[in-house]
């Protein structure tokens, strides 16, 4: 069975306490469904197609939104693991995607950057709700790249969305757990890489 995201340790109490999972935490008393923790025997994240715009050196940065551009909101959030279900820490994630109207910008790095994880694992990246184009869902693009490690580029997706069942290259298994809140979408994602 491949990985899904994982059920997120985020810390435990006193000895013999149970620990917090990031799953617990969603939404005000709304319990997700759970999901398959790290250890169960899935595989790593699968990988995806980079696809054609791929830039390299993004640059440093966890929020990608321009100034005054409107769109709505997007946070994401999650945790970096190794098979060994540690979490990671300085894993590169460098991510890319499409404004709110469906474009990628080829000449900068609009909707372009670059983060590591905390010594916890974790990362939060701050964006605007990509736009769709001809042929695809709604996605990110990321790689992940733990030190000294391969690189894995893949794509996270956006429950309920129509083209999801239509998108050629859509894996459910690369879903993220998305939210609204007011006026913006809350998600989440964990990545399981060699590590």
């Amino acid at each position: 069975m491949a990985a899904a995201p994982a059920a997120v340790l985020l810390g435990a109490g006193a000895a013999g306490a149970a620990p917090a999972l990031a799953r617990d935490r969603v939404g005000e008393g709304q319990r997700l469904e759970p999901t398959p923790t790290c250890d169960d025997g899935d595989e790593p994240t699968p990988p995806q197609m980079e696809g054609p715009y791929f830039k390299p050196n993004s640059p440093q940065r966890s929020n990608l939104v321009p100034p005054g551009l409107p769109g709505t909101p997007l946070t994401v959030s999650g945790y970096v693991f190794g098979l060994d279900c540690r979490p990671l820490s300085r894993v590169l994630l460098d991510w890319w995607q499409a404004d709110p109207n469906g474009a990628y910008d080829n000449i900068g790095f609009r909707f372009r950057g670059h983060q590591y994880t905390g010594a916890d694992g974790s990362f939060r990246l701050t964006t605007l709700r990509p736009g769709l184009y001809p042929g695809r869902t709604r996605h990110l693009h990321v790689k992940v790249q733990a030190p000294g490690q391969r690189i894995l580029t893949t794509q996270l997706y956006f429950p309920g969305e129509p083209r999801n069942n239509t998108d050629p290259i859509f894996d459910s298994r690369l879903l993220m757990t998305v939210q609204q809140q007011g006026s913006q979408l809350v998600g989440s994602f964990d990545f399981v890489v060699n590590g």
